[in-house]
């Protein structure tokens, strides 16, 4: 796999949790809605299962929380959900800054 292939794998698939909090910071949403809104707005598609997984997860980190309405599941952020996107987004903005030094 080349260096850019990597980079690009690790910056999507394998931080999925990204892309689930900056859905959810904008609506909350059933889960099955979550994959074609990862594809339609960030341009890559996740696997079938991985994007539960990882709202699981983060639930289980308090990030995240659910509740039921109409025998439907519905996500929300957490305010310690909003602080962990924060942290992330500040770690990109200095790994730019490092690469325009």
């Amino acid at each position: 796999m080349e260096p850019m292939e990597r980079l690009e794998k690790m910056n999507t698939k394998e931080n999925l949790w990204i892309y689930i909090l900056i859905l959810l910071k904008k609506s909350k949403l059933y889960a099955w809605k979550i994959p074609d809104l990862i594809e339609k707005n960030f341009n890559f598609k996740p696997g079938k299962i991985t994007p539960y997984r990882v709202l699981y997860s983060l639930e289980r980190a308090g990030l995240v929380k659910s509740y039921h309405e109409e025998r439907k599941r519905i996500y929300e952020i957490t305010e310690k959900g909003m602080e962990e996107l924060e942290k992330a987004k500040k770690f990109y903005q200095k790994l730019i800054e490092l690469i325009e030094k």
